[in-house]
């Protein structure tokens, strides 16, 4: 016979306690019996998660890049014979401030440009979307599309070569130019009529001054050298394969060295990169256990 208050006798806890537990042992019990996926069925949405965030941190923060040409020796490797540059470029730092003299940056081929048939699209739009996935990943040759070269000069500023030593000028003051490959001692570059850059665009040239075809004369030269500052899609930071040419790609100020920001402030933008990832590897966490979980997450 129950207590006037719905106690059991001999049990200190009320009929809607108990019910309460009993549900929750049902529903414990419930958990132990539903049958787990198979690994053959959790693998392809793990895959395709891992493909998604990977696209996602690519097109917004980092993305890797194949060095297809010679044209960035000995900065970046992609001469004939040897095994192509993986470089990491960095997308978050131009949400902060525009490419700089200096900046090693990788762009949209822009349309003054000539097309030089290296790493060309397949013409199936499926294969062709395979190819780009597989060049994110820094698998498979992208399309010409894209071109690395260094910042030499920005808006405003007036280019020409060359002085009596055979030097790039801009404003009228001598480059200071370390990474310049020499094909051999003593070379000499070639020379280009004085040029204004416009508002919005940049000029560009390759490492292998020799032997790099840039600002001085895709297109014809002039106006249609210069690079849009819209078609930048970010900085080259590191060299990530192969292996024996692990480095960082220098960004030497060949203006006014002595005036580059400090190493903490330039390291401002990659801080905030990298802590935006965090947020994208998190969601995709969750999401991977709300689909392995069946719907609930677990304490962690």
């Amino acid at each position: 016979m129950s207590d006037d208050d719905g106690a059991v006798p001999g049990d200190g806890r009320g009929a809607e306690e108990l019910d309460v537990s009993d549900r929750e042992a049902a529903k414990a019990e419930k958990k132990k019996k539903k049958p787990k996926r198979p690994f053959w069925v959790e693998l392809p949405i793990l895959i395709a998660i891992a493909l998604v965030l990977t696209v996602i941190i690519q097109s917004f923060i980092a993305r890797v890049f194949v060095i297809p040409s010679e044209s960035m020796e000995q900065t970046l490797h992609g001469c004939a014979g040897c095994t192509g540059d993986r470089v990491l470029v960095d997308r978050v730092v131009y949400y902060f401030r525009d490419p700089e003299p200096g900046d090693v940056v990788v762009f949209e081929r822009p349309d003054t440009w000539d097309q030089t048939g290296l790493g060309e699209e397949n013409p199936n739009p499926v294969f062709a979307w395979f190819q780009d996935l597989a060049a994110q990943f820094g698998l498979a040759t992208p399309s010409e599309e894209d071109v690395v070269k260094r910042v030499i000069a920005g808006p405003g500023q007036t280019v020409v070569c060359c002085d009596a030593q055979n030097r790039v000028s801009v404003d009228g003051k001598p480059l200071d130019e370390p990474y310049r490959h020499h094909l051999y001692p003593g070379d000499r570059q070639e020379g280009f009529p004085r040029i204004t850059v416009p508002p919005g665009k940049l000029f560009v040239m390759g490492d292998n001054r020799n032997n790099s075809r840039d600002s001085r004369s895709q297109g014809g030269g002039g106006e249609n050298g210069f690079v849009p500052i819209d078609d930048v899609i970010g900085k080259a930071r590191a060299i990530i394969l192969p292996p024996s040419r692990w480095q960082g790609v220098g960004d030497h100020d060949p203006q006014a060295a002595a005036l580059s920001a400090p190493a903490w402030q330039t390291g401002i933008p990659a801080g905030v990169g990298l802590a935006a990832a965090w947020p994208t590897l998190w969601l995709g966490r969750r999401a991977r256990g709300l689909l392995t979980r069946g719907g609930k997450t677990g304490p962690r």
